[in-house]
């Protein structure tokens, strides 16, 4: 079993010592995203967890606790864009973040910290030229601790419909995005950083593009030394490579605020979240269940 931790939150950022602790512990309980009274008790010892995929924007709050991650094969999706707070209201300064990202790699090791460029957002104040130069100097600060980056373009959702009006959010057709990708695969071959997609449905692979795999058995495996088995990932997009996994985050609790995020659902729930966390509960958000 792979767990993911997590597509739903910043569990590194925001409830790094609840997952130390839960797996420390060796379960958690985790409700249905859609029934919140249906809870799973997810067992996370070591003897049934093959891997941990850690998704972030922020790891420098987990760094000093790393070593609770051992002994499970592990790595990070570390997502760094260039936008401000005006779009990434909880997150340090980007140079901050960039470091913390070069540790991390120190740490662990580069293959095991994967850059995402991730989505692009394009707006009158963020337009293509501030990415190409934005991505070109994260490109090479990074290049020498990771080996590849993951990009997609900006999906709509209805959660984040308002910010994208009062942003100006603009949608590019197809022939445009691969216009871009191409783009950016000539900076990051200069940069030696292999280039992948997330999900998208336009085939790049002319431009040496290919489809991400951001849950991956296959890293997983050369990580832990033994075969991880993984079917594809059933519940997600057909255009999406993951491997199957149990993730144990829930929605409307990232506190990283960011306003082109799909996991938040609404303001009140964020709220709640914030109140209700007991970094020492069975639940990465505590609503009262009790194992």
């Amino acid at each position: 079993m792979i767990i993911s931790a997590s597509r739903r939150t910043d569990i590194p950022a925001r409830y790094h010592k609840w997952l130390i602790g839960r797996l420390k512990a060796g379960w958690a309980l985790v409700p249905n995203p859609m029934n919140p009274k249906q809870v799973t008790r997810v067992d996370l010892t070591y003897e049934a967890v093959d891997g941990l995929v850690l998704w972030t924007k922020n790891p420098l709050p987990m760094l000093p606790e790393l070593r609770g991650l051992e002994p499970y094969p592990c790595y990070f999706q570390f997502t760094l864009t260039p936008y401000g707070r005006d779009i990434e209201p909880g997150l340090p300064d980007k140079h901050e973040l960039m470091d913390g990202f070069i540790r991390l790699s120190g740490e662990i090791g580069r293959s095991r910290v994967i850059w995402r460029y991730d989505p692009i957002l394009l707006t009158p104040r963020y337009d293509w030229g501030f990415h190409l130069d934005a991505f070109s100097q994260m490109a090479e600060k990074l290049s020498p601790y990771t080996e590849k980056c993951i990009f997609s373009f900006l999906d709509s959702y209805r959660c984040m419909a308002k910010a994208a009006r009062e942003l100006g959010v603009q949608y590019p057709s197809a022939d445009r995005q691969a216009g871009m990708a191409r783009e950016l695969a000539g900076i990051a071959g200069r940069y030696g950083l292999r280039l992948e997609t997330c999900a998208e449905p336009l085939d790049l692979s002319v431009y040496g593009i290919h489809r991400a795999r951001c849950i991956d058995a296959g890293l997983l495996s050369r990580i832990s030394g033994w075969p991880v088995k993984a079917g594809k990932a059933a519940s997600q997009r057909p255009e999406c490579g993951c491997a199957q996994s149990v993730d144990i985050g829930m929605y409307s609790s990232c506190q990283n605020r960011c306003l082109y995020c799909y996991a938040n659902h609404s303001a009140k729930a964020l709220e709640e979240s914030a109140r209700l966390h007991d970094p020492e509960g069975p639940m990465l958000i505590n609503r009262g269940f009790h194992a």
